[in-house]
């Protein structure tokens, strides 16, 4: 993260991240929570960034402003915009992540974060006072080992969209 999150305007927050990795993860994660509109601009920023988010400019606060209004609007709560065509590749791996995350039920989430912490399905399967076989299966619907790959697509199309533009690297 490159400047921290900021009220910009209401329930607004805004932030500039360099690292699609770290973007990915936690763009999806707030979508899937059904509680935030995620909005990622792809393009070039106005350097040197102010110290305070909401007082950066550039195309890609633009292009965040334009995706966070259409998260709005749909049923992922994530858009991404830009000038570069791999945008719309980018869009899709983060909402087939979303979908993944947003189709758990409340038991296939309790174990993946059990899991997702280092726990052993053995263990995972104890503490919750279940079977070996019915912790597997709630992995199994929960779709966590698709899980890992899935954020590093989306970050990996990230990333191929802001090459794609010639933009500095950081994003809103």
């Amino acid at each position: 993260m490159v400047r921290p999150f900021d009220r910009t305007a209401g329930d607004e927050v805004q932030a500039v991240f360099d690292a699609p990795d770290h973007v990915a993860s936690l763009a999806a994660e707030l979508a899937a929570s059904g509680e935030w509109s995620v909005g990622i601009g792809v393009g070039a920023v106005d350097t040197p960034l102010p110290a305070e988010t909401r007082a950066g400019a550039g195309e890609a606060f633009v292009f965040a402003r334009t995706a966070v209004e259409d998260a709005k609007k749909n049923r992922w709560h994530l858009t991404i915009a830009g000038e570069s065509a791999s945008c719309v590749h980018a869009q899709t791996a983060g909402r087939l992540l979303v979908d993944v995350l947003t189709d758990r039920s409340d038991a296939g989430r309790e174990a993946v974060a059990l899991v997702a912490d280092g726990t052993s399905q053995a263990d995972a399967a104890e503490r919750l006072g279940i079977s070996p076989q019915a912790i597997s299966l709630r992995l199994r619907h929960a779709r966590w080992d698709i899980e890992p790959s899935a954020v590093r697509l989306f970050a990996a199309a990230l990333d191929a969209a802001d090459h794609h533009t010639g933009a500095s690297g950081a994003r809103p």
